[in-house]
C-alpha cells in the first residue's frame, strides 16, 4: 500500500564515501510532489566528512537521522575490507533497525550493515571486485556475486553504483507502484527496470554490437506487449539463432526469453490497473495475455495477489 505520509530517508555518508553512491538515493528520494519522500544526509556526526575520489561532504545531521529515518542507505565506501564503521554508526543502525527502518546498501555499504550482524543466515551482495572479501570478513553471511541486489525485506543490498539505482527503483516499485517508478526512471534517464537476478556482468568477452542488438530487441519487444513474442520471433528481430539468443538472453537478463516477456507484460497490466479504469479483461488483452483469467493466473504466480487487489492497495484513499 503506498505510504500515507512522507516516508523519510537518512543517507549516511561515512570517511571515504564514493560520490555517486551517495548522490542515487539523495537524488532518486529527493522531496517532489511526484514523491512523497524526505531526505536528510547524516555522518558520524554533522560537519564536514572527508569523501572518495577527491570529494568531500558537509552533512548538516549526525547519527540522530538514523531514529528519524524509516529507511537508512548506506552508501558505498573506501577500504570497507579493513576496518568496519565506529561503534556508535554499528549501534545506530541496529537501533534503527530494531525501531522498524529498513536498512539499505550501495555497493560496499554492505560492509557496514554486514558489521551490525543483521546480515547474518541471510543473501545480501556487493560490488563484484569485494565479494569474496565480504565473505570471507563475514562468513555468516550468504554473498551472492552474482546478482544486481537482493532484497531481504528489512534490509536490502546492492552491487556498484548503477545497481543502486536499480535497488532504489525497485524500492519505489514495491512502495508507489510501477508508474512511479518508471516515472523516477524516465526522469533520471535509466533502464526502467531490472531484476534483482540478473548478473552484475556478462561472464564471457561479447562482441559489442551483438551486445547493442539484443538491447535493441527487448527495446521493440517493449512497445509489442500485446503483440504475439515467441522465442522465434525475438531471435529473428536480432538476427541470430533461437538457441544463441536463448543462452545470451539468460545470461544478459537472469531470465529465460519467455520469462523475461511475461514479466514485462505483468509489469505493463500493473500500470494500467495503477492508472487507468480498464477493466481486467481489456487489461489482459491489451498486454497479450487473451483472457482475464490467464491475466489472474500469471499475476498471482509472480506477485502473489490478484488483479483486482493490486488495484484496490493502489487507489485507497485517492
Amino acid at each position: 500500500m503506498p505510504p500515507s505520509r512522507l516516508q523519510r530517508v537518512a543517507v549516511l555518508v561515512l570517511d571515504g564515501a564514493k560520490p555517486l553512491d551517495v548522490g542515487i538515493p539523495a537524488q532518486v528520494f529527493t522531496t517532489r510532489a511526484s514523491m512523497p519522500y524526505e531526505v536528510r544526509v547524516c555522518g558520524a556526526a554533522p560537519g564536514l566528512v572527508t569523501g572518495g575520489d577527491g570529494l568531500s561532504y558537509h552533512v548538516a545531521h549526525g547519527l540522530d537521522a538514523l531514529a528519524w529515518a524509516d529507511i537508512a542507505f548506506v552508501p558505498g565506501y573506501r577500504f570497507p575490507d579493513r576496518d568496519d564503521p565506529p561503534r556508535a554508526v554499528v549501534d545506530a543502525l541496529i537501533a534503527a533497525h530494531d525501531r522498524g527502518a529498513r536498512l539499505a546498501a550501495i555497493s560496499t555499504g554492505a560492509f557496514a550493515l554486514a558489521a551490525t550482524g543483521l546480515l547474518d543466515g541471510k543473501r545480501a551482495t556487493t560490488h563484484w571486485h569485494y565479494t569474496r572479501a565480504l565473505a570471507a570478513r563475514h562468513p555468516l553471511v550468504r554473498v551472492d556475486e552474482n546478482v544486481l541486489f537482493v532484497d531481504e525485506g528489512d534490509v536490502l543490498t546492492s552491487a556498484g553504483a548503477a545497481s543502486g539505482i536499480d535497488l532504489c527503483l525497485h524500492i519505489l516499485r514495491r512502495e508507489l507502484g510501477v508508474a512511479a517508478s518508471h516515472h523516477a526512471a524516465r526522469r533520471l534517464v535509466a533502464a526502467p527496470y531490472r531484476s534483482g537476478g540478473q548478473a552484475q556482468y556478462v561472464p564471457r568477452s561479447v562482441p559489442e554490437p551483438l551486445g547493442e542488438r539484443f538491447a535493441a530487441t527487448r527495446e521493440w519487444a517493449l512497445h509489442r506487449l500485446g503483440e504475439p513474442l515467441t522465442l522465434g520471433v525475438l531471435a529473428r528481430h536480432a538476427a541470430v539463432s533461437p538457441r544463441t539468443f536463448s543462452r545470451r538472453f539468460v545470461e544478459d537478463t537472469g531470465y529465460t526469453p519467455m520469462q523475461w516477456v511475461m514479466r514485462a507484460r505483468i509489469d505493463l497490466a500493473r500500470e494500467l490497473l495503477e492508472r487507468s479504469q480498464r477493466s481486467v479483461e481489456q487489461i489482459a488483452a491489451d498486454v497479450g495475455l487473451g483472457t482475464g483469467a490467464n491475466l489472474r493466473l500469471h499475476f498471482q504466480h509472480i506477485l502473489g495477489t490478484t488483479p483486482s487487489e493490486y488495484r484496490r492497495t493502489f487507489t485507497q484513499g485517492e
